[in-house]
Formats: structure tokens, C-alpha cells, sequence
């Protein structure tokens, strides 16, 4: 069925006029997700999982970060390699128009640099990682031009996460092994903390108190203590029963998600220090994305071309929404303003 016809519009507005809460308790609302086999940006509704939209990007977009007024998805264009691996060199970011349903521009970089993460943060700006050019670069969108840099120390910054209050940056390093500190407002390196010999991935917890990041050596999970007054070592560990690649942290700061390339989901909780669940799950190496109600959990699975659902209420597997291999970041959303 066409995405313009007359029953999708209606199903579409009916979801949109269901009330915020009522919806976002249902587990539904919508994920824009990134698939980088079929270099497409995609839009979910979750109220009835169907695809509302699939639209064409660069080779290859792995991540995507919706705009604070939900209209608009940025797929930062990685190039067709992996991390640290030969291949081609991406410089743009697509602009996706989520009511429109297609392509609505791009940013140029002005060079080669593999952008691959993409948060908006303090000033409405987006923040882009480059790995190439070891920096975060900070994009004007409504100008569509890069305003400023800040330089990671480190190469391969592939994933990072913003504070809570925005005044800082950590960049997960992967084959430099280590989380870079960065503050957002001088837009300056403070400190590069050595983890282990290869990282994947970054996750915070709600009150930006600890930064997580994951070994890919070992089971385990480094723990950072970001309230001291010198972040300078990974303070402890979580231990695992198998290498995790990336995690997140339910909004409550109760337990830590966590997605393994051998087929497993680990629910840490952070209170008791204890590892509380397990549910088996296809290898993933892709994201994880937790709704605003803290209700559901969405994991991509690229290689089986799925998104589990964890229901954090009832702490069950719901069933999964599957789509095509190579689906991989994740945005949830509610209703665009």
C-alpha cells in the first residue's frame, strides 16, 4: 500500500491525535532508524509498527539524530567501511524531512572525515562525530555548515554522549582504546582516559554521573565516576557473562541494558550491583533506545534485520518489529510539534 494512501494518512492521524501519555504507555510512538545495507533512513510507527516512510541516503548512514521539533532526521554518511577499516570516506550529513517523507538536503562538511554519531545539544546545534579529523564537529542546521570543533585526542571517535546539562562530551575511542573528555563550553580537550586495548560504544546514566563504555577484550563494562573532581581512570567494572557492544540506562538510573554479539540482552541492576536478567536475542551490534516513558526498550539487530522490544514493565520480550539486514541507529520519538 502506498505511504500516501488514504487508509495510511488516516492510521497516521489517528495515531497522531491519541493523547502523548496514552501513547507513549502503549509502547508506541516512533523510531527513525538507520539501515546501512539498504542506505535508507526509515520512519516506524510504533502504535501499529508499520513503516510509514523509507527513504533513500548516502553509502552507508549508521546513525541518525532527530531534530528537538521532531520534524527532521540527520544521517550523518559514514562511508561504505567499518571503523578503522579501509573503504570510502563520508562528508555529509542527509536531511531527512519526517512529514514529507523524502530527502530534504544535506550539510557538507567541506572535507573527508567519516561522521558517524549525531546528538543535537546546547544552542540547538548538532554534534557530529569525525572521526578522521580526531574532533566532534559542532553543525549549524539551519545554516547547514560546520561552526567549530572540539578535539577528541584520540582517533576513532566513533560514539559519544552529552551530560545532562550539556556542558560536557565523551567520545568512546575504538581502537585507541579509550573515553575522551570534553568540554562543550570552550570547546576544549580536558583529559584522554585509557579503558582497554579496543572500546565499542559509550552509554550515561540520567543524572550524568557515570559513563559506561565496553571492552571488547573482555567481559566487562568500564565503570567512570564523572562527579569527582578529576575524571582521569575508569574507577570500576561491571563483569558480564559475554563482551557487550553497547548499553543504556532506563530514565529511572535503576538498570543497565546491554546488547552482545553472542545473542544475548543483559539487564545489570545498578543498585544491587547483580546481574538480573537475560533474555536471548539475535547477535547484536547495533543500538539501543529506550522511549520517554521508560516503558520500552529497542534494540537493532543488523545482521537479522530486526528491533527487539523489551518490555521494561513486565520484563518480557515482546515481538520483535522486523524489518530488513542492516537496520542499526535508532531514534525514538513522540508525536512531531
Amino acid at each position: 500500500m502506498p505511504l500516501s494512501s488514504p487508509l495510511v494518512l488516516l492510521a497516521l492521524a489517528a495515531t497522531l491525535a491519541m493523547p502523548l501519555g496514552a501513547r507513549a504507555q502503549s509502547g508506541s510512538g516512533f523510531l527513525a532508524v538507520a539501515n546501512q545495507v539498504d542506505h535508507t533512513a526509515l520512519l516506524v510507527d510504533l502504535s501499529t509498527n508499520a513503516v510509514l516512510a523509507k527513504v533513500e541516503v548516502g553509502v552507508n548512514g549508521h546513525e541518525l539524530a532527530v531534530s528537538p521539533d521532531r520534524r527532521l532526521a540527520y544521517v550523518p554518511i559514514y562511508g561504505n567501511s567499518g571503523v578503522g577499516k579501509p573503504g570510502t570516506d563520508g562528508h555529509s550529513i542527509d536531511i531527512v524531512d519526517l512529514q514529507k517523507h523524502a530527502l530534504a538536503g544535506h550539510i557538507d562538511l567541506g572535507k573527508a572525515v567519516r561522521p558517524h554519531c549525531a546528538k543535537f545539544g546546547p544552542g540547538g546545534y548538532l554534534y557530529v562525530s569525525a572521526e578522521l579529523a580526531s574532533a566532534v564537529y559542532i553543525v549549524d542546521v539551519n545554516a547547514r555548515k560546520v561552526i567549530g570543533e572540539i578535539p577528541t585526542g584520540a582517533i576513532e571517535a566513533h560514539m559519544f554522549v552529552l551530560s545532562p546539562d550539556g556542558h560536557r562530551l565523551y567520545t568512546a575511542n575504538v581502537g585507541a582504546g579509550s573515553v575522551s573528555v570534553l568540554d562543550v563550553d570552550n570547546r576544549k580537550l580536558l583529559k584522554v582516559i585509557p579503558v582497554s586495548r579496543q572500546v565499542q560504544r559509550i552509554s550515561i546514566s540520567p543524572d550524568g554521573r557515570h559513563v559506561y563504555t565496553h571492552d571488547q577484550d573482555s567481559s566487562r563494562i568500564a565503570v567512570i565516576d564523572t562527579a569527582t573532581s578529576e575524571v582521569r581512570e575508569v574507577r570500576d567494572w561491571i563483569k558480564l557473562p559475554a563482551s557487550v557492544y553497547s548499553s543504556a540506562i532506563t530514565s529511572d538510573g535503576r538498570s543497565l541494558l546491554a546488547n552482545s554479539t553472542s545473542g544475548k540482552l543483559f539487564v545489570w541492576d545498578l543498585q544491587t550491583g547483580k546481574l538480573a536478567n537475560t533474555f536471548d536475542i539475535p547477535p547484536a551490534n547495533g543500538e539501543i533506545s529506550i522511549n520517554s516513558s521508560n516503558s520500552r526498550a529497542y534494540v537493532s539487530c543488523p545482521s537479522a534485520g530486526n528491533i527487539q522490544i523489551l518490555n521494561l514493565q513486565t520484563w518480557k520480550l515482546e515481538v520483535p518489529l522486523t524489518l530488513t539486514r542492516g537496520v542499526d541507529g535508532l531514534a525514538w520519538f513522540a508525536t512531531p510539534e
